[in-house]
């Protein structure tokens, strides 16, 4: 007798808004079936944008309401710029909420794939990617939109400090840390 297939068995919407939570019975790699939660919210792009002249990073500083939740004293997060895909391109994406939320315009793109950020709970593959830029292509001063009251405040940081920031273990945000790192493992030159 063959192994039983893994699936969906049934799905309840339980939540419907910015995102979808669901509750669905799966069925289990040895046949037994258990519920799961779900979310899902589409996909995203997250980009680093890095000044190899003056080897520096562009980060942004969001609120984020689940570390209030959580009870944390800085509810801030320092991170690459990132969003939703909204029925564009990955690349497309990544450009436009660089420029929103850095003021930053971006040509060329290096993508580094698209993980799962939490396949534990979420349907959300995250597209990665490094962007070089100069002084020039600082076009407006970011922020996020005033219409989602993003409030972004935009952080030009030495690429030897965000380093030594990873190294004590000071960035929370797992896309940056994989952005910061894969920026090192590709350019280590920029990091002396």
């Amino acid at each position: 007798m063959a192994d039983p297939k893994p699936a969906i068995l049934n799905t309840r919407c339980i939540h419907k808004g910015w995102g979808s939570f669901s509750l669905v019975t799966v069925r289990l790699d040895d046949g037994t079936e258990a519920e799961r939660e779900i979310e899902d919210h589409g996909a995203a792009a997250a980009v680093l944008p890095y000044d190899p002249e003056r080897r520096t990073a562009l980060l942004v500083r969001n609120l984020r309401p689940p570390l209030l939740y959580l009870g944390l004293e800085d509810a801030h997060l320092l991170e690459a710029p990132a969003g939703m895909l909204e029925e564009e391109q990955p690349a497309d994406a990544a450009r436009r909420e660089a420029l929103e939320e850095a003021g930053v315009r971006l040509a060329e793109l290096e993508p580094f794939g698209a993980p799962f950020s939490t396949a534990g709970v979420s349907t959300e593959r995250l597209h990665l990617f490094l962007a070089a830029y100069s002084r020039a292509d600082r076009v407006s001063p970011g922020g996020g939109l005033a219409e989602e009251h993003e409030n972004i405040r935009v952080v030009e940081l030495p690429l030897a400090e965000l380093w030594a920031r990873v190294g004590r273990g000071e960035v929370d945000d797992l896309k940056t840390l994989a952005l910061c790192a894969l920026l090192r493992a590709r350019r280590p030159e920029l990091f002396g």
